[in-house]
């Protein structure tokens, strides 16, 4: 009976399926990976492309894109290790290849997250998950591709594209990397008790510091831009922001390693919070400005999800509603009020708000998760035993200052380095496009454009195709709800 069976399902017996093996772990990780991956392609890449002006659709689509595969070579050459490998320095790991089938094959393993007590013995081993190295790497990859993904939503409409095409492996290499290991990986905040169950910090934090800061280098979108910057097709903004929403399925629930009880609390918390931010910051549009926005109901679902990130599994159903009402409220006043009075945020163009929806909702987010993160929680994920949020007590007001300390730790790191990147590219490449290619866009930038609404290759003349320009008789948005900054 048993040489009937397929070599693939004969457990032991065959090679490819070794007694560490876990086949239903093993499918959900590469199922969540591939959730991931399709919130960067085509989610953001769909999302970019029709939030922005026409002009700039073919653009914004093609840096999410690009980034997007420059980052799954750079992982696998080297950076997956300085994320995940051996450890350098308390924040870096040493960097190598993850490419050998024996390196692939073998059972992932995190090598520098064993926890140890202050006498030297071990708290909690080193996390060993029940699949094969390759798909520990794959899935940390997706992670590192939609980081800088997310950092490109501050620079579309402006950015030169060759030396966004440098900037992505030596921001990956020089910041999201010590992130990574950071927290992640085995590396100090790891071991000191930081919680950040599935990127707050890592990602979110680090996307909207690091956004924010390139977006001053490289300077403003042209003037015409910034006073007037529609989305080109609403309808297809709304399913990129759908991919995003439920692939945060995979973003979040793929994170305890297993698919385990954590991670189903993970994927509820997730869509509890997003649903409840969205709903916060539209019902503040109606209040305040006396319609519902969709791109606003797009940001308070971002915001939702970004806030819940760092704690998804590890705060109960109704923090996750309390963090939704924060979370679509606390980034709208920092978007909607604050960045119009406060000289600094107005002059930085940050052309998707990145820094309000990703930045403010990231660490907001892990303050929350000291705050709420529950004991029995905690101890299904989490190496530093004992560990809870403020509204249980004991050690809880501590872990709100943990968590203070390691966002200002990813705050100032990203802030600093992203700058001496930026310098470093503008040496080689002007960071901002010339004057024509913001005229022009999409056309003098790649010979291509996003709709053949006039002409085949024929550049824009506001005389002859203004009935179709997105700059001309259109009446202007009523003041108020919310608009791409």
């Amino acid at each position: 009976m048993a040489s009937t069976v397929p070599v693939a399902y004969q457990g032991n017996l065959s090679a490819s399926v070794p007694d560490w093996l876990n086949k239903g772990d093993n499918a959900w990780q590469m199922i969540a990976a591939t959730l991931v991956g399709l919130q960067s392609v085509p989610g953001l890449v769909i999302l970019y492309g029709s939030v922005v002006k026409k002009k700039w659709a073919v653009n914004s689509a093609f840096m999410a894109l690009y980034a997007f595969a420059a980052v799954v070579l750079c992982w696998v050459i080297w950076a997956y290790k300085m994320s995940f490998g051996d450890k350098l320095l308390p924040f870096w790991g040493k960097a190598g290849p993850a490419l050998g089938q024996k390196y692939l094959l073998k059972q992932s393993a995190l090598p520098a997250t064993t926890h140890y007590h202050k006498d030297g013995t071990v708290e909690t081993a080193m996390v060993t998950p029940f699949y094969p190295m390759a798909t520990m790497v794959w899935f940390q990859c997706v992670f590192a591709a939609i980081t800088v993904i997310l950092l490109a939503g501050s620079l579309l409409g402006r950015m030169n594209i060759r030396a966004w095409m440098m900037f992505v492996p030596l921001w990956l290499t020089f910041c999201y990397t010590v992130g990574a290991f950071s927290l992640w990986g085995g590396g100090f905040l790891f071991q000191w008790g930081v919680m950040d169950y599935s990127g707050g910090y890592v990602i979110h934090l680090s996307s909207g510091i690091a956004g924010f800061t390139t977006a001053y280098w490289v300077g403003p979108r042209s003037t015409k831009d910034r006073e007037r910057f529609p989305p080109n097709n609403v309808l297809l903004m709304l399913a990129g922001a759908g991919l995003l929403w439920l692939g945060w399925a995979g973003f979040n629930g793929g994170d305890p390693y297993a698919a385990n009880t954590d991670s189903s609390m993970a994927v509820l918390n997730t869509n509890i919070c997003a649903a409840t931010s969205l709903l916060v910051w539209t019902w503040l549009d109606v209040i305040f400005f006396k319609k519902p926005s969709v791109i606003g109901a797009i940001q308070g679902m971002i915001t939702g999800l970004v806030c819940i990130t760092p704690a998804a599994g590890l705060v109960q159903g109704w923090a996750a509603i309390v963090m939704g009402i924060l979370s679509g409220s606390v980034p709208w006043f920092t978007m909607m009020i604050l960045h119009k009075r406060w000289t600094l945020l107005h002059q930085i163009d940050d052309t998707l708000g990145v820094f309000h929806t990703h930045a403010v909702a990231g660490y907001l987010g892990g303050i929350l998760t000291g705050i709420f993160a529950e004991p029995e929680l905690c101890s299904l994920f989490l190496p530093v035993t004992n560990s809870r949020g403020a509204v249980y007590g004991g050690s809880g007001g501590i872990q709100v200052l943990k968590q203070l300390a390691g966002g200002a730790f990813i705050i100032g790191w990203n802030a600093v380095v992203t700058s001496m990147i930026c310098l470093v590219v503008r040496v080689v490449l002007p960071l901002r496009m010339p004057e024509e290619e913001l005229l022009i866009g999409d056309d003098a930038v790649h010979g291509e454009e996003a709709y053949a609404l006039w002409g085949d290759g024929e550049k824009y003349d506001s005389a002859k195709h203004g009935l179709y320009s997105d700059d001309t008789l259109h009446q202007k948005p009523s003041s108020g709800a919310t608009q791409v900054v």
